[in-house]
């Protein structure tokens, strides 16, 4: 694993060595405008693979992947007016683009630009997320190789963002660290959200994910799945989870409660179970509809200290605010503890009384247009 400290004298050193890493096959964690990036060739299978290794990747979750410009993007996607003017007004810049793929040539060692993806990175739908990234080098080291690379996030699944090198190192195996070929080191990030997603590809188009770029004025995305729905939590534990703080350190920890609003099989406990995997907890999470309340606790940290603890009520069954606190319910807030509370409306008036010492991000889950689909919105007061 060679690693480069980026400075100015170092930028185009980091570019060839880069671009000689991803022409043999190798993974590249690289800076980007919002957080450290995991990059390889998306158009070598074995260069996919290794990233899905080093991801700890479900087969069937494609990737986004970076392109130098529109024009490289149009060889490998097509874009309607919608995309077009979204090119136009965001990018450059923390944005994934969501369009139809083109139909492809077979791949070609004599073809400069060949149109050929690894399989696994685009969508099993025929769809593919761009991203032009407004961080020079990463334009800089796809304009060289000539083609698109990922433009994955370079930490696990629902682990700790990668806004430096370190968030990288200290969560991965040592096997994993050997999957790496080279580290572009530019230091400490400034802590932005990662990129909004839009899905261009419908008759409208939809955000899949909110960062620092927002189409509407609103918090809102459509889930298509259980999974997109658990990686929602993942992404606001991420945003939020700084109010937690550290068990061991009290001044400026707050309660965090996550207000869950929807019908029946909306998704309310599909998103406590992302929430408790993000929080690093194993135990399964089932829905606390009978006794009200379970509650769960991450594995233990390497000083044997219990992070925080995540209480996961059920206010179906509870006809006022009373008997919210008769389960306790100040003083888990008191101990700092994390709260999902499905039904939350019932016992409005009961969560918003504890906006002072708590956190409340207020979720709201409907039904969407299509039978797996969901409309999530979201605020915190």
């Amino acid at each position: 694993m060679k690693i480069i400290n980026l400075g100015k004298s170092a930028r185009q050193t980091a570019i060839i060595s880069a671009v000689a890493a991803l022409r043999r096959g190798g993974l590249v964690i690289y800076p980007t405008e919002t957080v450290y990036g995991a990059g390889v060739d998306a158009a070598s299978p074995q260069a996919v693979a290794k990233l899905a290794k080093f991801k700890s990747r479900p087969l069937g979750k494609p990737y986004s992947v970076a392109a130098a410009d529109q024009k490289m993007a149009e060889r490998y996607v097509k874009l309607n007016h919608t995309a077009k003017k979204l090119y136009r007004a965001f990018l450059p810049g923390p944005l994934t683009v969501i369009s139809k793929l083109k139909t492809f040539k077979p791949f070609s060692h004599s073809s400069h630009f060949n149109h050929f993806l690894a399989p696994g990175v685009a969508s099993e739908t025929g769809t593919l997320g761009i991203r032009i990234s407004s961080y020079p080098l990463v334009t800089a080291i796809v304009k060289k190789f000539g083609r698109p690379i990922t433009a994955t996030s370079a930490n696990e699944a629902y682990k700790k963002r990668p806004y430096q090198i370190s968030d990288i190192i200290n969560q991965i195996s040592d096997r994993k660290k050997q999957l790496i070929d080279l580290i572009i080191d530019a230091g400490p990030l400034p802590r932005r959200e990662p990129s909004t997603v839009i899905d261009t590809t419908l008759d409208d188009p939809v955000t899949l994910r909110v960062g620092d770029i927002k189409i509407s004025n609103e918090d809102k995305i459509l889930s298509r799945s259980p999974e997109n729905t658990q990686n929602l939590a993942k992404e606001l534990w991420q945003k939020y989870q700084h109010f937690a703080g550290s068990p061991r350190c009290e001044a400026g920890r707050r309660a965090i409660i996550f207000a869950l609003e929807g019908p029946l099989g909306a998704g309310k406990t599909e998103f406590t179970k992302g929430l408790a995997r993000a929080m690093g907890i194993k135990k399964e999470i089932v829905s606390p509809t009978y006794n009200l309340s379970n509650e769960y606790s991450p594995a233990l940290t390497i000083n044997h200290q219990p992070s925080t603890i995540l209480h996961h009520l059920d206010a179906w069954r509870i006809e006022s605010g009373q008997e919210l606190e008769n389960l306790d319910f100040a003083g888990i807030i008191t101990d700092k503890s994390v709260i999902a509370v499905e039904w939350a409306d019932r016992v409005a008036d009961t969560i918003h009384a504890y906006s002072e010492d708590a956190v409340i991000i207020w979720i709201k889950i409907k039904y969407a247009k299509k039978q797996n689909e969901r409309l999530i919105n979201w605020g915190i007061l």
